[in-house]
């Protein structure tokens, strides 16, 4: 196992894109669509995508099946360079299906199929600890153990809630165990920046990001007042698919963070990430460089 920057925990699958003509799908017993393309996927492989593009060393851990889609995802890491561990689970690679209509938005229809309270996988993250920097923690069940070690080892750690109502208990261990807390405004409506606070008061982040697409994102620091960030403008017809942007927000905001750039400059690498993502069809299919990056920042 390579010496790593950061350690990405979980959150692999494959995305089927089926591109709709409308979002609701009209009320017809069938309906015609370009063609249905597949893509290795979901916010454990985006984060570590993104970060690997962005030139950081990184290793990604994670539970898949004996299965079509699991050697998709083993062939992928393989042509792209990535350091990839994994165990085989009977249920098989996680899945989902993502409708994404012309203006770039997205349902996705999510086959989590592993299920909730089985025993943690230590022998995938633990020898890794003691090599990186920082552990970044998806939504799996067994990798709020991973999170439990890597605080003990003293790493940083960060992780994504996505659409958490700020109330639901599965994901509290992540937002209140984690320095660095992402999630997405969907649900929160006027609530961000108390959901904000109790995860900064109860728990031990140093920052909390609520995300909020084309309305851009809300940052909040202990003691200070929430910042809203706009989203980096675009041209309507240049937003072609939704898929994946949050995650490379979070890989361009790790990058700055990870450089010891301020909080404002972080946000900031944020937006640009994900601004990145949403002009390319797909999940996961392009991703920011470093020069890139650095070049729009300056």
């Amino acid at each position: 196992m390579p010496e790593s920057d950061v350690l990405v925990v979980g959150g692999v699958g494959v995305d089927t894109i089926v591109r709709v003509p409308s979002l609701p799908l009209p009320d017809l017993d069938t309906v015609k669509v370009p063609p249905i393309q597949e893509y290795v996927a979901h916010t454990g492989n985006g984060v570590a995508m993104g970060l690997h593009t962005l030139g950081l060393r990184v290793h990604l851990v994670d539970t898949i099946g004996d299965d079509h889609e699991g050697r998709l995802i083993t062939r992928h890491y393989a042509r792209a360079g990535l350091s990839f561990d994994h165990t085989v689970h009977p249920a098989g690679t996680r899945r989902s299906v993502n409708l994404v209509d012309p203006a770039g938005r997205r349902l996705s229809l999510h086959d989590a199929r592993h299920p909730t309270g089985e025993p943690p996988r230590p022998e995938l993250y633990r020898p890794a600890l003691g090599r990186v920097r920082h552990v970044h923690l998806s939504l799996v069940d067994w990798a709020r153990y991973a999170l439990a070690d890597a605080v003990t080892a003293g790493l940083t750690t960060s992780t994504d809630l996505h659409n958490w109502d700020g109330r639901a208990e599965y994901r509290q261990d992540f937002a209140y165990g984690c320095d660095l807390v992402f999630l997405s405004a969907a649900l929160l409506g006027d609530r961000v920046e108390q959901v904000a606070d109790d995860i900064l008061a109860r728990g031990r982040a140093r920052a909390v990001v609520a995300m909020d697409g084309a309305g851009g994102s809300h940052l909040k620091i202990r003691d200070q007042p929430l910042r809203h960030v706009p989203a980096v403008p675009l041209p309507p017809d240049e937003v072609v698919d939704t898929n994946g942007a949050g995650d490379s927000y979070v890989a361009a905001f790790l990058w700055a963070w990870l450089a010891g750039r301020g909080w404002q400059e972080c946000v900031t690498a944020g937006s640009l990430g994900g601004a990145h993502a949403v002009r390319t069809a797909g999940t996961h299919t392009s991703f920011i460089t470093a020069k890139e990056l650095h070049d729009a920042l300056s």
